[in-house]
């Protein structure tokens, strides 16, 4: 596979100079500066991809060319919206970028409660903590109807079991503090969301009030509803797709959980299932995120990668690990439930020229000094990259596929 690498542009802290001196062939990104809703222009895009070609790598991936709301809900304008999105695609297409992860996530791109967890090696790691996620819902956001979800909610089969998620949000309220309600705040809204070109910013002044309102837009949107607008979506760009050869990789929800009585359409096998199938054309296909489809502990991703990989457009290796209460973390890149080995054997028989970023790494040696974007680590990633090429050169020379170290007498 192609190592790619997540890259938030020109002023990212984290340079190409860097990245060309640590094996990676190709870069994931996007024009963050472009405001949602607006085209990419031609001009834009090639000023970027040149620059990157100057460091002698190029641009493999766009993450993300992001899906305004408005197609997602089925707004006013969502045709208009649409057709924003096909002059993008067309424009990208002349400037041979032809991979496009989006996501069809309502509201939230991800979500994680803690961004440093603490790991027993003393880094650090993403963490989802089911209990802190339901007082953010409840007691600083007040959805309406959100203590008796979370009164109903149930674990999958092999986890939590027992576990009174809503109790233990009661309790987190008796010490609760102003302090660690924006903490938690920033963890979930910010920090998290203000780097990906979404619907929010690091200089939003109200965040809560604006996170409400766009939960209001999804009012009356059940799954039903939500899977037919992504279909509408899909049918809308494929002939654009067909014509100038773009290739649309959809990301599994993350965490793929029913969350804040949003609809989650991509989370389980027979999701993606449906969407491949509603529009079953070669360009509609799935950005194989193992560590968002781990995180639910009823996907089998070993399984779900050797069914998918025909679809498969872009491939994330990252895994994650389900604590007996439920929880979870990121994982090691060696450790978790997504099994990375056997996943790579299953791409590389399949497709070796896939483009392949590590996602996510730990927070180690002073990362957390150096102002990077949360769960975008430089150490962290690059101490991934390695286990990760290291595990693809094994598989390679088990398949008989020549194994060359990027960057290396070429």
């Amino acid at each position: 596979m192609e190592r790619t690498w997540r890259w938030f542009g020109k002023n990212d802290k984290i340079t190409l100079a860097m990245l060309r001196q640590i094996g990676v062939e190709g870069i994931v990104t996007a024009l963050h500066d472009v405001p949602l809703g607006e085209v990419w222009t031609r001009e834009k895009i090639r000023d970027l991809r040149e620059y990157i070609e100057s460091y002698g790598m190029r641009w493999s991936v766009v993450e993300s060319l992001p899906v305004v709301e408005t197609i997602k809900y089925a707004g006013p304008d969502r045709d208009e919206q649409i057709e924003v999105y096909k002059e993008s695609l067309r424009n990208l297409s002349a400037e041979g970028i032809h991979t496009i992860c989006y996501n069809f996530m309502p509201v939230l791109d991800w979500a994680r409660t803690d961004l440093l967890h603490d790991n027993p090696n003393g880094s650090s790691n993403l963490y989802f903590s089911y209990a802190e996620f339901a007082y953010f819902d409840i007691f600083i956001l007040k959805r309406e109807g959100a203590r008796e979800e979370w009164a109903k909610f149930k674990f999958p089969a092999g986890v939590g079991e027992g576990r009174n998620v809503l109790a233990e949000a009661d309790e987190l309220a008796k010490t609760m503090t102003p302090e660690k309600e924006h903490k938690l705040v920033e963890n979930i809204i910010i920090k998290t969301q203000g780097f990906v070109s979404g619907n929010f910013s690091e200089n939003d002044e109200a965040p809560i009030q604006k996170f409400r309102d766009f939960l209001d837009l999804y009012k009356g949107i059940d799954k039903a509803q939500l899977r037919a607008n992504m279909k509408y979506f899909l049918e809308a760009i494929m002939p654009t797709c067909e014509e100038y050869g773009m290739n649309m990789c959809v990301h599994p929800d993350d965490p793929p959980i029913e969350i804040l009585g949003l609809p989650r359409i991509v989370r389980t096998e027979e999701d993606i299932e449906w969407f491949l199938n509603a529009v079953d054309n070669k360009h509609n296909g799935l950005t194989f995120c193992a560590g968002s489809l781990s995180a639910g502990a009823y996907n089998n991703v070993v399984e779900m990668a050797r069914k998918f990989a025909s679809r498969t457009h872009f491939v994330h290796l990252r895994s994650c690990h389900i604590f007996p209460n439920g929880d979870f973390t990121e994982a090691s890149h060696l450790g978790g439930r997504a099994d990375i080995i056997e996943l790579a054997r299953i791409f590389e028989k399949e497709n070796p020229q896939l483009p392949m970023r590590v996602d996510h790494g730990m927070t180690m040696l002073g990362d957390e000094t150096r102002g990077y974007n949360a769960g975008y680590s430089f150490l962290g990633r690059m101490f991934a990259l390695g286990q990760v090429q290291g595990i693809l050169a094994t598989v390679d020379r088990e398949l008989g596929i020549p194994y060359q170290q990027p960057g290396f007498f070429d």
